[in-house]
Formats: C-alpha cells, structure tokens, sequence
C-alpha cells in the first residue's frame, strides 16, 4: 500500500475508533441524563405510552387512565375524587410533568423502574404490553372523607395518624383543585394549569398545606414545652402549683405577657395551665428552662429537619439562637415558632403512644402487575421525647383539656380522647384573622389508633383558644370517629 492510502486508512480507522467511543461514551455515561432531560420529548412520549400503575387506598385505585386523541402521547390520567385527593396524589401531566406521590414513584408507577425489570423481561417475551406497578398507600378512605368535608370551604389541612406505627391516614388540604383538569396537553390543560398558579389565584389551591405550609402553632405548642418541663424534671408533679406570676414580665424587658380572659393561671399547676392555655405559666417554664433545653425537646419532637414521608414534608422550626425574652413567647407558639399540620400530628401521636415517636410514612407498599410486593414500609422509630411515665402524665393533662376544658367539642362517647386548642394571632399587630388549632388523640383498650391535626386559617376570635375549640375541634372529632368506626 502506497503511503497516501496508508495516512487515509489510518485516518479512517481513527474516525471509526472516535464514533464508538462518542456511541459508548453516549449509551453509558449520559445514558441517565439524557433519559431525564426534559427536553427529550422520546421520554415523555414513552412515559405516557402505556397505563401507569394506581395509587391505591383502601384497596381501591383512586387513579384511572384514558386514551388521548390528536397526540404522540397515548394515555392520559384520570383521577377519582380528584381534589380530596390531590394532596397525596399529586398530579401526573403529559405537559407539565409530576408531582407528591406521582413524581416520587413516577418510575414504578411508568414501569420503568430497575426493579420491575423481571415483570418487563416476561411482558417482553409473551409479547405483553409493558405495565406500571402500583402504589399501595396507609391512607384510610373515610378519615380523608371526614377531614375534607370537615374543612369544606375554609382553608387550611388536615393531617391524622396512627401513633403506633406512624402510618399516615388522612392528609387534607383546602382549597383544593382537581388534578385531572391538567393532565393532558391541550389548550385548555394549559389554560387550567395558569389558572391553578399562585400570582392568579390567591388562595393558591395547589399548594398542599398539610406537609409543606408552617404555621404559627400558637398554643398547641405548649404540648413540647410541658413535655421539656416533664423530661428536664423542672416539673415532677403535675398538680402542684408553679411559681407563676400574672401577668408575666418577659426577662430582660419590661413587656408583660398576659393571659386571654379571666382565666385562673397565677401559680397554677401545670395541668390547669394546659387546661385553661395560661400564657404566663409556659412563657416563664420556657424562659427558666433556658434555650437549649427547649431546642433539644422540640428537635425530639421533630421540629427543623424535614420528614420525608416518602413525599418531602417541610421542616418545622424553632430557633436556635433566641433571647430569654423569645424562648418565652416561643414556648408559647409565639415569636418565629413555625409548624406543619403532620409535624402538630407527630406531637400528639409521641405523647399517646406513651413517648415514642414513629416516622410517618403514607406508601405500605410497591406492588408489581402481577400483585406481588416489590417493597414494604416497615415501621421504625423516630425518636423519643418523653419517657413512658412523663407522657402517660400529659396524656392526663390533655384528657383534661377535652373532659372540662377548652377542647369540648372533641369529646368522643366511650372513647379516651386527649387535646389541646389553640388560636394563633398572625399579621401586623394580629390584624388578620387567626388560625385555628386543635390537636388530639383517641385511644381505646388496644392503645391509640389515630392522632389529628387541624389548622382552620381564616377563623375569628377575641380570645386564645375560642377558635381551636370550636372551628377546628369538630373536625378532628370527625376524622377520629371515621378511624374508630372502620
């Protein structure tokens, strides 16, 4: 061979060389991130293909699907009770991705997920369409009924669990949207999903408030700070009086911290103090417990870390660098003291089930097309923040608050019910309407099946606690009974 076909061979062959690297370097290096693209319209074409797999509650799908016409995308989502729902699902849109549990086990739900590659290899080799598996939920259909209807239309959230477990049974969330009426890519899809966004409708329907809105918890927060008082042992006897002036000068300043209404908290005992919500008593336990003490026992009880339930859940937060004068108007739900409705239901469900709290968690399991289980939730403890005895003391307590207290309207015939109201001021100088708070538990000779949340955000009191008691108690006693009943 002449040399100037030997430089054109060797030419070539660098050539060839170079085209499978660049092919192998593509299929295994960039494979991933090409496959995530989402600009690579291949995958979304294929990602709506075929029928994703259900979101399942109580043994029925709560999701559907139907053929589309007049698009390269074959299958739209379909929904069933869409906006009580929607705060689990999330939605599944052929234009504007996913989201809650349909974008965390989007993969299983497509059957593209790495551990149905058995179940894809055998619809492969008898020539069946590929399937999407299904995602088993803890939810319980007449507790999500109760705490929608509950909320109607006021917003806020509901959260309810099972203390034993953690298992999640109800998470809901109003207002509320149908996640069906954006599922396709049509005009009109496009024209929903506008509508649905938050800078064109105020009260901002898609944003799920149970798991990611803080609110002020206001005195449904002094469930920790008596917790921190029982652990710390500042206070050993629940119904001994406190060294507890009213009104209450906060440390270092000359701001008097008052109660709300003639209500007896001079030196009231502890268990009166959750009973009658006095102000003046925590405020002053917060401060005299100091900082640290404070930070541990809210952090115990999960607050400042976020829950991943498998869908992220925001975190709660209590400073960590506060002064004196703070650490009080924080013991009492106050100053920069921020909580979810599930972090609220996470308190409850650790003091009834006797100081241990379970991570929550709302997936049972992963099932495959062929029904068999791909992955179950076990449950597993948290952490814990009272010891059997102390919480056995505030479960007591807040027996009392539902018995002849302000929580009432919670009272479930036959059935132990614990709670504690709570109306938390917000806007400058509290000019705005306060949020309603309740918290509470139910427990039966088999220990204590359901804890609830309730977050009510446009009520109206003149007084602390007036407003948990009566907007937001109903609806945990309804959510309680849905639980107890099935």
């Amino acid at each position: 061979m002449n040399k100037p076909l030997r430089r054109v061979a060797v030419f070539c062959g660098l050539l060839v060389l170079a085209l499978l690297a660049r092919v192998n370097y593509v299929q295994f290096v960039e494979a991933g991130q090409l496959s995530s693209d989402t600009h690579n319209r291949r995958v979304a074409i294929n990602q709506y293909a075929q029928p994703r797999g259900d979101i399942i509650v109580d043994g029925k799908a709560i999701t559907g699907h139907t053929t589309t016409t007049g698009s390269d995308f074959k299958y739209k989502r379909t929904y069933v009770d869409g906006p009580m729902w929607a705060p689990v699902t999330g939605h599944a849109s052929q234009a504007f991705g996913t989201s809650f549990l349909e974008g965390v086990d989007d993969k299983f739900l497509t059957g593209n997920d790495d551990r149905l590659f058995f179940n894809r290899t055998i619809d492969l080799l008898t020539g069946k369409q590929k399937q999407g598996g299904n995602v088993v939920t803890t939810l319980n259909a007449k507790a999500q009924e109760a705490a929608f209807n509950g909320l109607g239309s006021k917003k806020g959230a509901v959260v309810a669990l099972d203390p034993r477990t953690g298992a999640i049974l109800a998470e809901a969330s109003t207002p509320s949207y149908d996640p069906s009426t954006i599922a396709g890519n049509s005009t009109t899809d496009e024209k929903n999903w506008v509508g649905l966004q938050q800078k064109n409708d105020a009260d901002d329907p898609m944003q799920n408030r149970a798991l990611r809105q803080t609110y002020p918890p206001g005195s449904t927060f002094k469930l920790v700070t008596a917790a921190a008082a029982l652990q710390s042992g500042a206070i050993t006897d629940v119904n001994k009086a406190t060294d507890s002036p009213d009104p209450y000068t906060l440390p270092n300043t000359r701001t008097n911290l008052i109660n709300e209404g003639s209500i007896p908290c001079k030196n009231a005992t502890l268990t009166n103090a959750l009973k009658y919500s006095c102000n003046t008593v925590f405020g002053k336990l917060g401060a005299d417990m100091g900082l640290k003490t404070m930070v541990d026992e809210a952090e115990q009880f999960g607050f400042n870390k976020e829950q991943l339930v498998p869908v992220r859940a925001d975190a709660s937060n209590f400073d960590t660098k506060m002064s004196p004068d703070q650490v009080a108007l924080s013991s009492i739900g106050q100053f920069d003291t921020a909580a979810t409705p599930l972090q609220m239901a996470m308190v409850a469900g650790a003091i009834a089930n006797n100081g241990t709290l379970m991570k929550p968690y709302e997936v049972d399991k992963l099932v495959a097309p062929n029904l068999s289980t791909i992955a179950q939730t076990s449950p597993s403890k948290l952490s814990q923040p009272l010891s059997p005895e102390n919480a056995q003391k505030l479960q007591k307590m807040m027996e009392t608050v539902v018995g002849s207290g302000t929580g009432t309207n919670a009272q479930i015939p036959g059935v132990t019910v614990g709670g504690k109201t709570g109306t938390a001021q917000h806007g400058v100088n509290n000019d705005k309407s306060p949020y309603a708070w309740f918290v509470s538990y139910a427990m039966t000779d088999q220990g204590s099946p359901v804890a609830v949340a309730v977050v009510v955000e446009d009520g109206a009191a003149n007084r602390d606690d007036i407003t948990g008691g009566g907007l937001a108690a109903p609806i945990a006693k309804k959510v309680m009974e849905a639980v107890l009943n099935k």
